[in-house]
């Protein structure tokens, strides 16, 4: 399980309601990535789902909503969220899933940040 884990990826719907849902008190996207944390799971993927469902589809402003959102959380955690990629996805239509999708041309990839330097 789980405590073996070098890495999880952690998915968040991106719909209206559903993401707030999950962020929430009591979420299970809150639950999810303390459980990840506490059983010393050191790297962390968010995949933000369901882009194909935001309103306008493929928003860039609702994935840097849930982006800000959800970093804040982490952070409190004890991740850091810089060190943590975020990627929008649609698994329904397969945007993102194994290669860019023309649908989100804002998404350019995930800025990484080592210990050592960008």
């Amino acid at each position: 399980g789980t405590s073996q884990a070098d890495c999880a990826v952690l998915i968040v719907a991106a719909g209206t309601g559903e993401f707030e849902a999950g962020i929430s008190k009591n979420g299970q996207t809150r639950e999810h990535a303390l459980l990840a944390f506490t059983l010393g799971v050191k790297q962390l993927i968010v995949g933000v789902n369901k882009m194909d469902s935001t309103e306008p589809p493929y928003s860039e402003t609702r994935f840097e909503e849930i982006k800000k959102e959800v970093s804040s959380y982490i952070k409190k955690i004890g991740y850091n969220p810089a060190a943590v990629a975020f990627v929008p996805i649609s698994g329904w239509h397969g945007d993102n899933m194994l290669e860019s999708s023309s649908k989100m041309p804002w998404f350019k990839g995930w800025a990484v940040e080592r210990k050592e330097g960008k």
